[in-house]
C-alpha cells in the first residue's frame, strides 16, 4: 500500500507522485484509488489500489539505481525487428515490464529506426510516450529536471 507523498512508477504513464487516496463508483463498484500527479504532463492518473501489482505499479528506484541506468544507457544493444506489427508488439511488452531498460531498448530501437527509415504516426507516439516513462522516473530519483535527464538520455542512447 502506497501513502500520499510517496513517489510510484505506473508502467505505461511514467513516474508520478501520490496526491491522495480517493474512493470512486466506476461502474456501480465502490473501490479505492491513488491519485497520482505525473510532474511531465501535469496529468493525474487514478490507479485501482487493488490491482496496483498486477498493473505493476511499484516505487521510483532509488538514485544510485537511477545513476547506473544513465551511466548504463549508451551500452543499450538494440535488433530492428523489419516487420511492423511484430515490431509493435514487442515495443509494447517492453514499456510493460516497468523494466527501465527494456524501455531504453524501445527509445535506442525507435530512434535507430527513425534515423534509417522514419518512423510511423503510432511509433512516433510510442517514442514520445517510452521516452516520458523512462525520463519521468528519473527525474524523480534524482530529483533533477527533466530537460536536463531528457537531454542526458537522448545523448546517450544516440551513441
Amino acid at each position: 500500500m502506497f501513502r500520499v507523498g510517496d513517489k510510484i512508477v505506473h508502467p505505461m504513464h511514467g513516474a508520478g507522485i501520490v496526491e491522495s487516496v480517493v474512493e470512486n463508483k466506476i461502474d456501480g463498484v465502490i473501490r479505492e484509488y491513488y491519485v497520482m500527479r505525473l510532474p511531465v504532463r501535469a496529468m493525474v492518473v487514478m490507479i485501482p489500489t487493488h490491482n496496483c501489482a498486477e498493473i505493476g505499479v511499484r516505487p521510483v528506484i532509488d538514485g544510485r539505481e537511477a545513476k547506473e541506468i544513465l551511466s548504463g544507457l549508451a551500452g543499450v544493444q538494440v535488433d530492428v525487428e523489419q516487420n511492423w506489427n511484430r515490431r509493435y508488439r514487442e515495443n509494447m511488452e517492453r514499456l510493460k515490464s516497468g523494466n527501465l531498460l527494456e524501455v531504453a531498448k524501445v527509445i535506442k530501437a525507435l530512434m535507430v529506426r527513425d534515423t534509417e527509415r522514419g518512423l510511423s504516426n503510432g511509433e512516433r507516439k510510442m517514442l514520445h510516450s517510452a521516452k516520458e516513462i523512462l525520463v519521468s522516473e528519473l527525474v524523480l530519483a534524482l530529483e533533477d529536471t527533466y530537460e536536463h535527464i531528457e537531454a542526458s538520455v537522448t545523448a546517450a542512447l544516440s551513441e
